[in-house]
């Protein structure tokens, strides 16, 4: 975790950039949210709302997976709950999109 608070959403983006440095944990954290995606749409589509419970529980269960035994650090969603989970999506999006790596650089954070 950061030695002092984190304030704003902009200084938030690249610490969790800096967390999840390695192609393994990137990778599950790119898994989980593309399986809790597909929860999420098929409880939607077919109104099985626990479906909910097991896009959440997917979402998580790859991304602390990743944390735990991959990057082995402290998931960032401890402390900050919102944040992680709007950057869990916004890497997602960003790898799908192509620009995940530019954002490492952007960064100056080493992707490895």
């Amino acid at each position: 975790m950061p030695k002092t608070p984190i304030t704003t959403y902009s200084d938030f983006w690249p610490y969790y950039l800096q967390e999840h440095r390695k192609p393994g944990t990137k990778a599950l954290h790119i898994a989980g949210t593309a399986i809790a995606l597909m929860l999420l749409a098929l409880a939607i589509a077919e109104g099985k709302w626990q479906l909910l419970l097991a896009a959440a529980i997917a979402g998580y269960f790859f991304a602390w997976v990743g944390h735990f035994f991959v990057e082995k650090n402290r998931p960032a969603t401890f402390t900050y709950p919102l944040w992680s989970l709007f950057s869990d999506f916004r890497l997602f999006f960003t790898f799908v999109f192509g620009g995940l790596e530019r954002e490492y650089r952007r960064y100056g954070i080493s992707s490895n």
